[in-house]
């Protein structure tokens, strides 16, 4: 499913999301993330040895919400799947991408592992903006 270009501009943004992954026993894991999209996918970047990249690895089905900075009642969400992970240069091109667009300069915080891209492809948007 195409992402609405309005939905991708939405998660394009400086808006901020939150992603809910599941522990091998169903128990829920959520953080609050940076968000980006392309013209098909919802997109979140973070570290291959962190606990939310460990749960998608063994299953795939996530929930990222992505709330309007200026109103947290306008939001959108995204249910689906990891269907791709982007590893290497492309990954810490795309972080530091997503730290000049909410920070104003390439991310600074030490990269402990290697950055992965969860590439996200939607079953269900719910729009409440």
């Amino acid at each position: 499913m195409p992402l609405d270009p309005d939905v991708r501009e939405f998660c394009s943004g400086t808006n901020f999301a939150v992603l809910t992954t599941l522990f091998d026993d169903g128990r829920p894991q959520t953080q609050v993330m940076w968000v980006d999209a392309d013209d098909d996918h919802v997109l979140i970047n973070t570290e291959v040895h962190r606990a939310k990249f460990r749960n998608v690895e063994a299953d795939p089905r996530v929930t990222v919400t992505v709330w309007d900075v200026d109103d947290a009642y306008s939001y959108v969400e995204v249910r689906g799947e990891v269907a791709e992970v982007v590893r290497g240069q492309a990954a810490r091109d795309h972080i530091d991408a997503c730290s000049q667009r909410y920070t104003g300069h390439d991310y600074a915080s030490t990269i402990q592992s290697e950055r992965a891209i969860l590439r996200i492809r939607p079953h269900r948007i719910v729009d409440h903006r």
